[in-house]
């Protein structure tokens, strides 16, 4: 069993996805072990997005990020990072395949509704991050 971090993003919050993502989630066997909303700061989201915070793209991205609650969420399951991020998609909205959350939801690269770890490393510091 590993465990990965997993966040809707703001649009599934505001467009009520929610239930529907959280039921594609526990129909593939993970188990949702806690969860928690969130409304995101600066500081988190400039150490969370690091890697890209310095893009020309990142402050429309940080302004999406802060434009309504998140959901963090801790799943657990076999192979759960990579198990996560098949049934996620492609990150790229006009790469994720029909049949993912996002091929089915994003309306968009930035928009795509959810996050997932993209490593059992990164897991346990985003893990670390948003539930302490």
């Amino acid at each position: 069993m590993s465990r990965t971090y997993i966040m809707l993003k703001p649009d599934a919050i505001q467009r009520k996805l929610a239930g529907k993502i959280i039921e594609r989630i526990e129909s593939k066997g993970y188990v949702i072990t806690q969860i928690k909303v969130m409304q995101l700061e600066p500081a988190v989201l400039k150490e969370h997005y690091a890697h890209i915070s310095d893009k020309p793209f990142y402050p429309a991205l940080e302004s999406y990020m802060m434009s309504g609650p998140v959901w963090g969420m801790i799943v657990e399951g076999e192979n759960a990072v990579q198990g996560m991020r098949q049934i996620m998609g492609a990150t790229k909205f006009e790469e994720a395949l029909a049949g993912t959350i996002r091929g089915d939801f994003a309306t968009s690269t930035t928009k795509n509704v959810i996050h997932g770890s993209d490593s059992e490393e990164n897991a346990e510091i985003e893990i670390k991050r948003f539930f302490g």
